[in-house]
């Protein structure tokens, strides 16, 4: 059942170009360089080697398979309903929230349709709550229909405030929030003390060890499996931290790290591990059962399953899938932003523990969250917006989140700047999330935000970038980086190279034609001593591949 993973060495991967090993800190990064010692073009060499290794590449993360439905279009429900007929009135006065929620709530319990919002500004005193699968929120257009949000989440839901102050509404919770019930109700009832993410089911059948790139797995029976359901693969997080090891690459530094002492959050057994990882989880589609013993994924497994790590295949629990929100702005009233991670809630969209979902059209101002996946699988974002007033995250991806994309995107100049004491990351990343992706994208405000605790398998591809925000992150959550993390096509405006050259601190990173700064350096502390196995390629120079997503997709129709 064992598939051995390819030797790709470094020289390989960059497609015959000199491998000039340079030595800066503690980290030791291969560069492309031709004959005459300028940067060289990698990126068809680095895709050929991808399209050979099958899902089991060294350095470049498979992602062709990110967004709803593996990648395909939304479909819309046809039944079809509007909020004006549920009392919803667009004079900026009524409070619509009671009536959003009833329209969704009874196309929903219909299953499914289509809940049209029509021209207009509408005032909400209140979140509106996306509990139903097959349910489309739609409205006349980005520019034409308005939620107003006069309160935030603190307000408006509950407070979720931290015994240290803090506010959990800073980097989770929307004012149009797609999760089950269910999940609302145990969040609602354990006051935030157990897991964000999914409810899981029973135990479907235990699995056997396998390599990265695998697709067909051996597990105990498939009787109560089927092709075409959602499970969750759950891997166990073992107190030797082995787990956490292979998913920062296996380098040599992790076996130095002190993962109780510098990680407890992530690391079993320490006494300050977050429920929610406590295990890997992994949801992931069926795509066939072949006989009693084996069944076949719809994607291939993107770390290995080793006999010291039990694994097993889990019922996914309450979700919600296939609904979406588009062609709408959800602007909060403006309120003075707070200091860092005291935030009230001032938010726009959040996916939590749901699938196949998306944004289509969609702007958010003067938030503290924009955009964020909690536990959110195959979630796709396009032409979608942060504006108005300095935000604290314009997109978060945390808690395990999984090949979500977010496509077409652009964080605009905030018309009133980061206050003191307060920060603007910009794209979060963060919590053993994987497979995301970020593409097309312009940035007047923000940074690449790899915010803790071993984000793995993600990429950041044809973006413009002015470069100003800050990475953050607990320190309790441990290294910043996975292995895997790809910096594609990457255009700086403000010249500095910060948090997107990360060769020098991401182990197995890969940085591929980033332009717009001499720099090379992150200006991040490795959390890994020694060599961390990583490649930066074509520095200054626009890759042919300019997109690695697209081009991994389009390799993916042409195989298929």
């Amino acid at each position: 059942m064992r598939l051995d993973q390819p030797k790709l060495s470094r020289r390989l991967l960059i497609g015959g170009a000199a491998a000039a090993a340079t030595t800066g800190g503690l980290t030791t990064t291969a560069r492309a360089a031709g004959r005459s010692g300028r940067p060289v073009d990698a990126s068809s060499a680095l895709l050929d080697q991808w399209a050979r290794a099958d899902g089991s590449h060294p350095l470049v993360p498979d992602i062709a398979r990110a967004g709803y439905r593996l990648g395909a279009r939304p479909r819309r429900p046809r039944v079809v309903t509007r909020v004006t007929d549920f009392g919803a009135r667009a004079d900026g006065a009524t409070d619509c929230a009671p009536a959003f929620n009833a329209a969704l709530r009874a196309v929903g319990e219909r299953g499914g349709g289509t809940v049209r919002v029509p021209r207009g500004e509408y005032l909400l005193s209140s979140p509106v709550f996306m509990h139903w699968s097959n349910v489309v929120l739609q409205g006349a257009g980005r520019d034409a229909t308005v939620l107003h949000f006069s309160r935030p989440l603190q307000d408006g839901y509950r407070p979720a405030r931290q015994s240290n102050g803090n506010s959990r509404w800073s980097w989770t919770g929307g004012q149009i929030w797609f999760m089950a019930p269910e999940r609302r109700a145990r969040s609602e009832a354990e006051d935030f003390a157990g897991t964000e993410g999914w409810l899981l089911g029973d135990t479907l059948a235990e699995v056997a060890a396998a390599a990265r790139g695998q697709r067909t797995l051996l597990v105990s029976d498939t009787g109560r499996l089927q092709p075409g359901d959602l499970v969750v693969l759950e891997c166990d997080n073992p107190p030797d931290a082995s787990l956490l090891k292979h998913l920062a690459g296996d380098v040599a530094g992790t076996r130095a790290y002190d993962w109780p002492t510098r990680a407890p959050q992530l690391v079993t057994g320490s006494g300050g591990q977050y429920v929610q990882y406590a295990t890997l989880q992994w949801p992931v589609r069926v795509a066939a059962v072949l006989g009693e013993r084996l069944v076949e994924l719809a994607q291939p497994v993107r770390y290995e399953l080793r006999p010291g790590w039990p694994a097993r295949l889990r019922a996914a629990g309450p979700t919600v899938h296939d609904s979406g929100v588009e062609g709408l702005t959800v602007r909060n009233e403006p309120v003075a932003m707070a200091a860092h991670n005291r935030h009230p809630g001032s938010n726009g969209v959040c996916f939590q523990a749901v699938h196949d979902c998306w944004a289509s059209e969609v702007r958010v101002a003067n938030c503290d969250l924009g955009f964020g996946f909690t536990s959110a699988k195959s979630t796709t974002l396009d032409r979608v917006a942060v504006g108005g007033r300095a935000a604290h995250h314009s997109f978060a991806c945390r808690m395990q989140s999984h090949d979500n994309l977010v496509d077409d995107f652009e964080i605009e100049t905030f018309t009133v700047p980061v206050p003191s004491g307060a920060v603007h990351h910009g794209l979060n990343l963060e919590g053993l999330s994987s497979g995301n992706v970020w593409r097309r994208g312009r940035m007047a405000e923000g940074t690449f935000d790899t915010h803790r605790a071993l984000p793995f398998d993600n990429a950041r591809t044809d973006i413009t970038l002015v470069n100003n925000g800050r990475v953050g992150g607990s320190a309790a959550s441990g290294p910043l980086f996975g292995q895997r993390i790809a910096h594609w096509n990457i255009r700086i405006t403000g010249g500095s190279p910060y948090a997107v050259t990360i060769a020098d601190a991401a182990p197995r990173g890969l940085v591929v034609g980033v332009q717009g700064t001499a720099g090379t350096e992150s200006e991040l502390t490795p959390d890994f001593p020694g060599d961390l196995e990583s490649l930066l390629a074509g520095h200054g120079v626009r890759p042919r591949i300019t997109d690695l997503y697209a081009a991994q997709r389009d390799h993916l129709r042409l195989r298929d």
